[in-house]
């Protein structure tokens, strides 16, 4: 035991990683061409997390401001990376408005939690800061990833639409609206449905942690029910945000909507 959560060995985590062998024979035997990926996943998950457990070991011990604003730089860099390489196919150069759009509404949410809610002293410590923000960037990032990708499909759906609008008068903010309304509602749409399931179909991650590790139960519901509100609320302004920074990547400086063959010659470099 290790401060109430039963420690795991390296023999049982094998024990776990022998269940990927479902994921394997499943591909194997229905020929999906996928046993190399479900390999690589398996491996990464294994180094990277045991990796994440020994970094955040050293940063919870020897903790300085600096130490905790590197880890908050890596976290968002990182997140604005992954977030791009899902959207790369629809639409480039939306590397500043991803940041910013993950960035400024988790570091938000976190310290307002963190500082507000939970009452970490002090205000930036890392056994409290770190994993909070973690939870509400990996939440943000998805929802960005589902918003940018709905937002270009509608519009280039409504391209004929698009080019009447601008024509008659529109601005690219008028003429995209609609766009950027599905796009919110689509990237507010698995949150949702998350909260929905919580307490009756699923008993959440943070939850069922607590539970394991041993807390009462009507604490670490409300603990959940935090992380619930906090991971929503960030996610609803980052996909706001993404949406209103990226639109403007299908128009010119001049407001001309961009036939596919000159967007990336044209389309403003913001």
């Amino acid at each position: 035991m290790t401060g109430g959560v039963v420690d795991i060995g390296y023999p049982e985590l094998l024990m776990a990683v022998a269940l990927m062998g479902v994921d394997l024979v499943v591909s194997w035997r229905l020929r999906l061409g996928l046993v190399r990926s479900i390999a690589v996943s398996t491996a990464r998950l294994l180094v990277q997390l045991l990796a994440l457990g020994f970094v955040l070991g050293y940063l919870f011990r020897y903790q300085t401001v600096w130490w905790v604003a590197l880890a908050v730089a890596v976290m968002s860099l990182a997140a604005t990376q992954i977030a791009c390489d899902r959207t790369r196919k629809t639409v480039r150069g939306v590397a500043p408005s991803v940041f910013v759009s993950i960035f400024v509404p988790s570091v938000s949410v976190a310290l307002v939690v963190v500082d507000g809610v939970i009452g970490a002293q002090p205000w930036w410590n890392a056994q409290q800061l770190v994993p909070i923000l973690g939870m509400v960037m990996g939440n943000a990032l998805s929802s960005v990833s589902v918003a940018i990708e709905r937002l270009f499909s509608s519009m280039d759906a409504r391209s004929q639409e698009m080019y009447a609008m601008v024509a008659l008068g529109a601005t690219p903010r008028e003429a995209a609206f609609p766009s950027i309304k599905a796009a919110v509602s689509a990237g507010m749409a698995p949150t949702l449905a998350t909260m929905c399931a919580a307490g009756i179909v699923q008993i959440p991650g943070m939850m069922s942690g607590q539970i394991l590790a041993g807390a009462d139960p009507m604490i670490a519901a409300k603990y959940q029910v935090v992380v619930l509100l906090m991971v929503s609320a960030a996610g609803t302004a980052a996909i706001v945000c993404a949406c209103y920074l990226a639109y403007r990547r299908r128009f010119t400086d001049e407001g001309y909507y961009l036939e596919p063959g000159l967007r990336d010659e044209l389309s403003p470099r913001r």
